[in-house]
C-alpha cells in the first residue's frame, strides 16, 4: 500500500495515496501501521472510504479490533468521513467514544484530522 507522507508542525502523517486502498481486515489494518511505521509515522489519516463497510458494522467486532491495535501500539488515527448517515446508535456512542480519547478520531475532514494528530505530540 503506498503511503503519503506528509510532515507538519514535527508530526509525521500518514495517508494512503489511492482512495482506493481498502482495509477489509484486521491484518490489512496492521500491515498499514507498519508501513507507516517504517516511515516514520505514528500518524495515520484514513477516508471512511478506506474501510470495509464491515467496518462500522459493530457487530462484527472488526472496528474494536483495529482500533485496539492502534491504541496499543501508541498510533494516532483519524478517520475522515460523514457519520450520520449511519443508522446505528451504538455506532454513534462508540464514535463519541473514540473522540473523548487521544488515539482513534472520527472527524469530518482533512483539516480536522491533522488537528487532531498535531494536537499533543
Amino acid at each position: 500500500m503506498d503511503l503519503h507522507i506528509i510532515d507538519i508542525e514535527n508530526t509525521r502523517i500518514a495517508k494512503p495515496v489511492s482512495k482506493d486502498t481498502v482495509i477489509s481486515t484486521v491484518r490489512d489494518a496492521t500491515d498499514l501501521m507498519g508501513n507507516a511505521d517504517y516511515q516514520g509515522a505514528r500518524n495515520i489519516i484514513l477516508e471512511e472510504g478506506n474501510l470495509d463497510p464491515v467496518f462500522f458494522d459493530l457487530k462484527t467486532g472488526m472496528a474494536g479490533e483495529i482500533l485496539q491495535k492502534y491504541s496499543n501500539y501508541h498510533m494516532k488515527l483519524a478517520i475522515v468521513g460523514e457519520f450520520g448517515k449511519f443508522c446505528s446508535a451504538a455506532l454513534n456512542a462508540f464514535i463519541i467514544e473514540c473522540n473523548r480519547g487521544n488515539s482513534v478520531f472520527f472527524v469530518p475532514d482533512f483539516d480536522a484530522a491533522v488537528k487532531k494528530m498535531v494536537k499533543g505530540s
